[in-house]
């Protein structure tokens, strides 16, 4: 049974604390765009070995997303919220410290594994602490704090990879996590006093029952394809490839870069609550994502195919790209709304599994293109150059996917913000 009268500022300080660990793994997720110069300088990396190496975040944290929706309706969150986020501090503190490649993979893995827990686990809280009636908003807000988290990684850790060296500011990253476990774990409570602990911990055999009905249905797939495809713009380009692109193909100093590309989640962090609240108020989920989709691409299409544009216009370029595409997190409240309840944390998680997909397949594919129209260039630090026609070439793929987006979303079924009954 849902509790929805717990709105006091306690549910507001748990939900917005778990927020601030997605905001911090989300730094961690786009650090290598702020200093993909030097991990290709120091490991002697290729765009595509370079896109591979960062996808380990996304190897280990995409399939590992059933399990986590397990866990957190099985075990609760506030220990498991704990364990990960210093999970998330000992990868980032061996990724800074390896002398290898293979080392930096294992960090990066780890990162994936503990970043995988943070998602599932604020919106797990959110439906639990906050009425029904919000949980887009809140949703939304969740996701906008983590656009924070992305802001900063694009601008506070570009600022200190320049002035300390990319591993000194990796190691700032890791202390960061270690005083917010501890912050984790004196505050977050699983239930509110008033509501029996077990009240939330499903049996395994319904979480098993209610993920295979998941599985099985249309609507959970589309969703899942549809969330995957419109994040496209924010997993591959905005993660990870803006930054190098705004620097080889548009000649910006790595500061302006990283300044115009962290506009991305500014706008993101507009576009989230706003797009949670018009769509709650309205209480349609579909249309408001075929407007944003339209959207998206047309900034998309400016964006890279349209010459010469100035620094100032590519940077309400990326605030417009960031507002428009963040329709996308509704994609979380259609797959809960369209499955059972009881297992609320198991369907978000399998919903963000989809979603992510679009980071494990394209972040490398975008590295693979790059190379197959790599020119021959090599910038003087001995890593390779890559033209505006190969980004061009490469990033291509993105706008390929929001049209594909917006065919699949003619086939999924409108919620109207209800809940299933059982």
């Amino acid at each position: 049974m849902r509790h929805n009268t717990h709105t006091s500022k306690a549910a507001w300080l748990i939900c917005t604390l778990a927020a601030m660990f997605y905001c911090y793994e989300y730094l961690l997720r786009i650090s290598p765009s702020v200093m993909s110069t030097e991990l290709m300088q120091t490991y002697h990396l290729t765009a595509s070995q370079f896109g591979n190496l960062t996808a380990y975040y996304y190897y280990i944290y995409t399939p590992m997303q059933i399990v986590v929706g397990v866990l957190f309706d099985r075990f609760g969150t506030r220990v498991l919220l704990t364990l990960a986020c210093l999970i998330c501090a000992l990868g980032t503190y061996l990724f800074a410290g390896g002398d290898s490649v293979s080392v930096a993979a294992v960090g990066r893995l780890l990162v994936g594994l503990g970043s995988s827990f943070a998602f599932v686990g604020s919106l797990k809280l959110i439906t639990i602490w906050l009425p029904e009636r919000h949980f887009a908003l809140g949703a939304g807000i969740m996701t906008a704090l983590g656009s924070v988290g992305a802001i900063t990684g694009d601008i506070i850790l570009t600022e200190l990879v320049q002035h300390t060296g990319w591993r000194e500011a990796t190691v700032y990253a890791a202390i960061v996590g270690v005083v917010l476990a501890m912050v984790l774990a004196l505050v977050i409570r699983d239930t509110p006093k008033t509501v029996p602990a077990h009240t939330y911990r499903i049996p395994f055999q319904i979480i098993m029952s209610g993920l295979w009905e998941a599985l099985k249905s249309k609507q959970i797939w589309l969703t899942g394809v549809v969330g995957c495809l419109m994040y496209l713009p924010i997993s591959t380009f905005g993660e990870l490839w803006a930054i190098p692109y705004l620097e080889q193909a548009r000649g910006f100093s790595p500061h302006d870069a990283a300044a115009a590309a962290s506009m991305t989640f500014f706008g993101w962090m507009i576009g989230c609550p706003l797009s949670g609240f018009i769509s709650d108020h309205f209480r349609n989920r579909l249309i408001p994502m075929f407007v944003g989709a339209v959207a998206c691409l047309l900034f998309l299409a400016i964006f890279l195919y349209a010459p010469n544009l100035s620094l100032n216009t590519l940077r309400v370029l990326f605030v417009l790209l960031g507002m428009s595409g963040s329709v996308q997190a509704l994609v979380f409240a259609i797959g809960r709304e369209s499955s059972r309840p009881v297992i609320g944390a198991t369907v978000i998680a399998l919903m963000n599994m989809l979603v992510m997909m679009g980071g494990v397949v394209f972040q490398p594919v975008v590295g693979m293109l790059l190379d197959l129209h790599w020119a021959g260039g090599m910038l003087e630090n001995g890593t390779r150059a890559y033209s505006a026609d190969s980004f061009v070439f490469a990033l291509s793929v993105l706008p390929i996917g929001v049209i594909l987006s917006l065919i699949t979303l003619f086939f999924m079924k409108e919620t109207h913000g209800k809940l299933r009954n059982q």
